[in-house]
């Protein structure tokens, strides 16, 4: 078994889940402890294609997309320390608890998400995490969330 990487890149992400353009919202993830915790980074564009309608002339980064920023980080985090890039993984979610939205994020943010393991183990299919989305150390969102892992098999030559 290799050393589980302690950050993933564009290319790492995109082998470690299915998500493309334009619904693929982290950039990069990085201070990856294990399953435990990790750091995702989100490049706020307004090239983004919800701000044609959300909303016109007041771009605002929907709170569900944050939410779901920070569930692709938890991926990228347990898909890094179980060694799944290359594998057909999913994630599925179950619920989510304890939303709340404290600041806006617009065009230029960089949107920085925290996010901890609650519960989950290897082998495990359901897992629990909780995070915080900030920009410049400002709180922007905090939630937390359950989610299904879905390892499937390795991806057909």
């Amino acid at each position: 078994m290799t050393q589980p990487l302690a950050s993933a890149d564009i290319h790492m992400i995109q082998r470690l889940i299915p998500h493309r353009y334009p619904f693929l919202l982290i950039d990069k993830v990085r201070d990856i402890d294990g399953y435990q915790s990790a750091v995702g980074i989100k490049n706020v564009s307004m090239n983004e294609p919800h701000f044609q309608g959300h909303f016109p002339g007041k771009p605002i980064m929907p709170g569900v997309t944050i939410v779901e920023a920070m569930a692709q980080t938890a991926a990228v985090m347990v898909g890094t320390a179980l060694e799944m890039q290359d594998k057909d993984m999913l994630v599925y979610f179950m619920a989510i608890d304890k939303c709340k939205f404290r600041r806006m994020v617009v065009p230029g943010d960089v949107l920085e998400m925290r996010l901890t393991t609650v519960r989950g183990k290897p082998g495990g299919k359901v897992w629990k995490f909780a995070g915080v989305a900030s920009v410049d150390g400002e709180m922007a969102c905090e939630a937390e969330f359950t989610a299904m892992m879905d390892m499937g098999g390795e991806k057909a030559a």
